[in-house]
């Protein structure tokens, strides 16, 4: 399977992608982005590339086009590419980034013969530094020859491929969800209690970096039941009750919160998931 790849969608990840793959001497062919101010500054991050603006005929000079678009362009993109090239698709394989979209979204460049799946990053791209993709998983579907060419790309950065079953893309995407951006809404909202209690923003992220990073390290070794912590694990309702009077001023979304997450802990950490509800409901106001 030839080591030329073709990128269209220079945003971080496309960008990330491009970049690690030229630095283990992969091949970069077009790189296309909506304008060429764009694809050029892609080109220079990458540090390798031809830039285009828009859907280009060039991308048939690679053996692998990964389309790393926003999940709402990708069939548009298949479609336009689908135009370009009729029999020269049997022998590509399309891959495209999405992590709640599946292979479908490539239907257009399937029905000409492209060999057609997905792989995702299960990784946050800040755009503010290098991601690391050494031991991260990727997520990959697709037909056999799709999913060979995702776990060749994921083995070559350092990744663990992992094929998800049919129609698991949605769930596997709300997974990440909970764990990277609703984690940092429930981080914010820890600061900000915490600094109307009289902390600093400074001192409030001081304070709370050192208990994430622990709780991580916890998990990472022991698993998630063995590092709960906390007044439900000890049986300690009164206190929860206390929390939930002192969150009594703050915005519905902030108590409802923090009741569903009690809730949330009972049932999939507590030994006895219903036992421990029912506790909760016996001190907890039921919403």
């Amino acid at each position: 399977m030839p080591s030329t790849i073709a990128i269209v969608g220079a945003g971080r990840l496309g960008r990330t992608l491009g970049r690690r793959l030229r630095e283990l001497d992969w091949k970069i062919g077009a790189v296309v982005a909506r304008s060429q101010a764009s694809a050029r500054a892609a080109v220079r991050t990458i540090g390798a590339g031809q830039p285009h603006a828009g859907v280009s005929s060039r991308v048939l000079q690679s053996g692998i086009i990964l389309i790393a678009t926003p999940d709402a362009a990708i069939h548009e993109v298949a479609s336009k590419l689908s135009r370009i090239g009729g029999e020269e698709w049997r022998s590509k394989v399309v891959l495209h980034t999405s992590g709640a979209l599946d292979e479908r979204e490539l239907s257009p460049l399937a029905k000409l013969g492209a060999s057609a799946g997905s792989m995702h990053p299960l990784q946050t791209f800040s755009g503010r530094a290098s991601t690391p993709l050494d031991g991260v998983v990727f997520a990959i579907q697709g037909d056999p020859r799709a999913q060979r060419a995702a776990r060749r790309i994921a083995r070559a950065l350092g990744g663990f491929p992992v094929s998800l079953r049919t129609g698991a893309k949605p769930a596997y995407h709300a997974a990440g969800t909970f764990a990277s951006p609703y984690l940092l809404a429930i981080v914010e909202c820890a600061m900000r209690i915490l600094m109307r209690s009289g902390f600093s923003r400074r001192h409030a992220k001081m304070a709370l970096a050192p208990l994430i990073r622990q709780t991580l390290a916890n998990f990472e070794r022991f698993g998630a039941r063995e590092a709960w912590t906390g007044p439900i694990v000890r049986g300690d309702f009164a206190t929860l009750v206390r929390h939930e009077q002192a969150l009594a001023p703050w915005p519905r979304e902030v108590r409802e919160s923090y009741a569903a997450l009690a809730r949330l802990s009972a049932r999939v950490l507590a030994t006895r998931p219903e036992k421990t509800l029912r506790k909760l409901d016996q001190f907890l106001k039921k919403r």
